[in-house]
């Protein structure tokens, strides 16, 4: 898809969406390009500057950076829990309660639990606490 910046002979100027330059040529030839404005079919490409990147691709889809003081603060606090616990994904309530039980050794954790799930946990004296922020998730 390619985006033009069109002008009518009105001085009306509008931006359309196109399948490829030769599909706008092809619409223009066989006079079916309006005006969005008045209907004027003597439509054409007006002057436009292209959208050009100053960063990398790998730069352009980052995140930004924490700009308030509690954005920081919680980028602070994700950071120590991903760097401090293990992540167990979505077999969190499973594994909370086989450490409460003594099943599996105690260790701080996180990952992810059905609302019900971390409801259970809570009215069996299992202390779980939300986190303000999605888990990264761990892939194979």
């Amino acid at each position: 898809m390619i985006r033009f910046s069109l002008k009518c002979s009105q001085n009306h100027s509008f931006d359309s969406w196109f399948q490829s330059s030769d599909a706008y040529e092809k619409l223009a030839k066989a006079g079916m390009l309006t005006c969005a404005e008045c209907g004027d079919r003597a439509v054409e490409k007006s002057l436009m500057a292209p959208k050009i990147s100053t960063q990398s691709p790998a730069e352009d889809q980052a995140l930004s950076p924490p700009m308030t003081e509690a954005e920081r603060n919680l980028a602070k606090i994700k950071q120590e829990i991903e760097a401090n616990s293990d992540y167990v994904g979505m077999n969190f309530a499973h594994e909370a309660r086989a450490m409460h039980i003594g099943e599996s050794p105690a260790r701080s954790i996180y990952g992810e639990a059905k609302a019900e799930e971390a409801k259970a946990l809570i009215e069996e004296g299992i202390p779980v606490a939300p986190l303000p922020f999605m888990p990264k998730r761990h892939t194979n």
